[in-house]
């Protein structure tokens, strides 16, 4: 089974903003991030979701289990529910990159159990406030 850990990162809310995807269960460790637009904190943490799905596809893994971990309550609640009410669409680019996999177990950890997306949701949010 994969672990799959994002985290986004904003500078205000709406602000700059930072994604970090961490993946293990593979025999090496893939670590991703990204400077993004400004959006607000919850776009964020669902942008960093919708990222590490994206790379689990890409990297033609889309037949292996995922245990997904995320410090976003909103964003692990709209797996478990599939629906939130203020991010519809945000929620339905997630709910299809997820039903492309046999099984994700969404998990809500707390942010001191989630610091290397952290760590790497940091450092694209260093990246997008160097270019403002």
């Amino acid at each position: 089974m994969l672990k799959l850990y994002t985290d986004g990162a904003t500078k205000g809310n709406p602000g700059p903003t930072g994604i970090g995807i961490l993946v293990s269960g593979l025999p090496q460790q893939i670590q991703r991030h990204a400077a993004l637009p400004p959006m607000t904190n919850h776009e964020a943490e669902f942008a960093a979701a919708i990222a590490g799905f994206n790379l689990l596809i890409e990297a033609e893994l889309t037949t292996v289990p995922v245990a997904f971990y995320s410090d976003s309550k909103l964003v692990v609640q709209a797996i478990e529910k599939r629906y939130t009410k203020h991010y519809p669409a945000l929620t339905a680019e997630l709910l299809a990159l997820i039903d492309r996999f046999p099984l994700v177990l969404p998990n809500w950890l707390p942010d001191r159990q989630n610091r290397g997306a952290h760590t790497l949701a940091q450092q694209g949010l260093r990246e997008a406030e160097a270019k403002n």
